[in-house]
């Protein structure tokens, strides 16, 4: 057997660069790049290793080991998870940050690869700047943080083991139903060790994703249901995306007569104007959709994890004896809520449950229901996209501008805070693909680092990012990135100041408007930022418009600039779209001298009342 002797690191990146996959037909890099941090953990022999391979793994430096990560994620997302990058931290604090990010990647089922470094293994200089010692555990790092927010986790204590850990990395990262973030924690002694490793361990390889096909008894189990049924509904979730079926849900929806609605992760599944797209269902959901769901006898959920936002607290699905079949690649979601499973592909399962059903379609009155609750739901969002002369914008009005202007190949990225649940209802997708609400982890930080992680995936498409006042005081650095690198992203920036829409939950609850907003929260002076000077000061073309219609010709500016642009406007702290939505529940006390936290907690009892349990008692027969 021939070797080459290589130290740890050298033998990682020159493994990772013999990594390839298929997209679009043309074999590309399967690591796409790398986003580094260095310290005194990783820039001595991981550095020295990347650098040696920089024009094969492109190495990007960014600005907070969160945002960059956080860019991974994005790009995984937008690459629909057949290509993705590794990202590498010094020790402690460095690989601290890094841990919300791989809670994203795991929450959303995509693959990033996380290299942070770690202590001696030998232990000789313990402790080491940035060690955090545990009296009874001296095995114990840092990086032991990643655990729960990983699918794979390996601390590599010699070179060797690299030879078995890497194989067993690529197979989580590509794997359909186990797919999400690895770590390989790489003490830093270990990085610089040599050993000698098989030439073959390096030979270049196409990695390819699996499509698993239904069991047989699942599958006419699901049939015989779907049959049976007067009123199907499809709730269509993120896996389609990632399964590349959104082609085959249309098929699948035509030719039984099935509509379909869409959760966060599934949004722009296909385009909002399909004849039998019913929008967005539960909390952040329309009246469509939710009609729909109320009225559902069996449910097809696809590619979905049934988030208590999808299903609004299992609240969403009324009706008592109503079927679920949860067609999922991965076992663990497919038999959520006492589904009857169907464990396979989105694509595949699509496919195979069509042929099965042969000419079988639902009747014709349930899809001139389903018609007729879209007719009304999309007179409603009419109404509230359409712009008016009040002095602050509502959220939907923005959204509604930008959505007007925007190209069916323009990708849009949010999370968190109240874009998600207005982007949900008032974003209508001109096409299939080019949505990114992270709503997963709903991680506030996530939206100028995702996006930036979308335009390095598709740097020929226009990313827009919409980001509230409070996520972009939280996490802006990655906006001098995208300047600096030239992956140019048209940032909306809404200032309702401060955390607006959690200042909505918290008066909902019966709550007093306590430490939300700026106006609410303890401060010596008054709170006040000006963001548009300090996107300036990084570099990005900046302004701030005063009206709708402003905000649509900047942006038409902002599209024909040659680098980053944000765009600031102010928008209204209390003016929500109320239609549509459903029952979530939170927790609200039992006890209370508020009379209106007591009322709230009578609402909240009532609506844990509407809850199903849906646990299937029959084994499917």
């Amino acid at each position: 057997m021939k070797t080459v002797r290589l130290t740890a690191a050298q033998a990682l990146v020159r493994y990772l660069v013999a990594q390839r996959t298929i997209i679009d037909g043309r074999e590309v890099p399967l690591f796409a790049g790398a986003f580094a941090i260095f310290g005194h953990g990783n820039v001595a022999a991981l550095g020295e290793a990347l650098h040696e391979y920089r024009d094969r793994l492109p190495v990007w430096r960014g600005q907070n080991e969160q945002s960059m990560a956080l860019a991974a994620v994005g790009f995984a997302k937008a690459r629909q998870r057949r290509q993705m990058m590794a990202v590498t931290s010094s020790i402690g604090p460095g690989a601290a940050n890094m841990v919300t990010a791989a809670a994203v990647a795991h929450a959303n089922r995509l693959p990033v690869l996380f290299l942070p470094g770690d202590v001696f293994a030998s232990r000789r200089p313990d402790p080491v700047l940035q060690q955090v010692e545990h009296f009874g555990d001296p095995g114990l790092t840092v990086n032991d943080c990643f655990r729960p927010v990983s699918r794979f986790f390996d601390r590599i204590q010699r070179p060797e083991q690299l030879i078995s850990a890497l194989p067993a990395a690529l197979a989580t990262l590509t794997d359909p139903a186990d797919c999400g973030p690895v770590i390989l924690a790489l003490p830093q002694d270990v990085q610089a060790e040599a050993a000698d490793f098989p030439l073959a361990l390096f030979a270049p390889r196409v990695q390819r994703f699996r499509r698993p096909r239904p069991d047989a008894d699942e599958l006419a189990a699901a049939v015989a249901a779907l049959r049976k049924a007067r009123a199907p509904l499809i709730v269509a979730g993120g896996g389609v995306h990632y399964s590349l079926a959104n082609d085959t849900l249309a098929r699948f929806a035509e030719r039984h007569r099935v509509p379909f609605c869409e959760t966060q992760a599934g949004k722009a599944t296909l385009a909002w104007d399909h004849p039998w797209n019913a929008g967005p269902l539960g909390v952040l959901g329309g009246t469509a959709a939710n009609a729909l769901a109320a009225e559902a006898d069996v449910v097809l959920a696809v590619g979905t994890r049934l988030a208590d936002f999808a299903t609004a607290s299992m609240t969403v699905f009324a009706k008592p004896d109503v079927r679920l079949i949860g067609l999922n690649v991965a076992r663990f979601d497919a038999v959520k809520r006492g589904a009857l499973p169907v464990v396979a592909d989105a694509m595949v399962g699509l496919d195979e449950v069509s042929a099965a059903l042969g000419d079988w379609a639902a009747p014709k009155s349930w899809g001139a229901a389903a018609r007729k609750h879209v007719a009304q739901w999309n007179k409603a969002i009419d109404a509230v996209r359409r712009p008016t002369n009040v002095e602050r914008a509502s959220y939907a009005q923005v959204v509604g501008a930008i959505n007007d202007r925007a190209r069916a190949d323009d990708i849009v990225v949010t999370a968190a805070g109240g874009l998600p649940g207005e982007m949900s209802k008032a974003w209508r997708a001109p096409a299939p693909g080019g949505y990114d609400v992270e709503y997963g982890f709903s991680c506030m930080g996530y939206e100028i680092a995702g996006a930036l992680g979308a335009k390095m995936a598709h740097p020929e498409r226009e990313v827009i990012v919409f980001v509230g006042d409070g996520s972009y005081l939280m996490m802006n650095s990655e906006l001098l990135t995208s300047v600096a690198t030239g992956h140019k992203l048209i940032v909306v920036l809404c200032d309702n100041g401060g955390f607006a829409v959690i200042r909505r939950l918290q008066m909902a609850t019966g709550n007093a408007s306590f430490n939300n907003l700026f106006a609410d929260a303890r401060a010596v002076r008054p709170w006040t930022v000006d963001f548009a000077a300090h996107a300036a000061s990084m570099g990005a073309i900046a302004e701030r418009v005063r009206s709708v219609a402003d905000l649509g010709l900047a942006f038409e500016r902002a599209r024909a600039a040659d680098r980053s642009t944000v765009i600031v406007i102010d928008v209204d702290q209390d003016k929500w779209v109320e239609a549509g939505g459903a029952w979530w529940e939170v927790a609200i006390p039992e006890v209370s001298q508020r009379p209106a936290v007591r009322t709230a907690r009578g609402a909240y009892e009532t609506g844990r009342r509407r809850q199903r349990l849906m646990v299937r008692s029959d084994n499917g027969r």
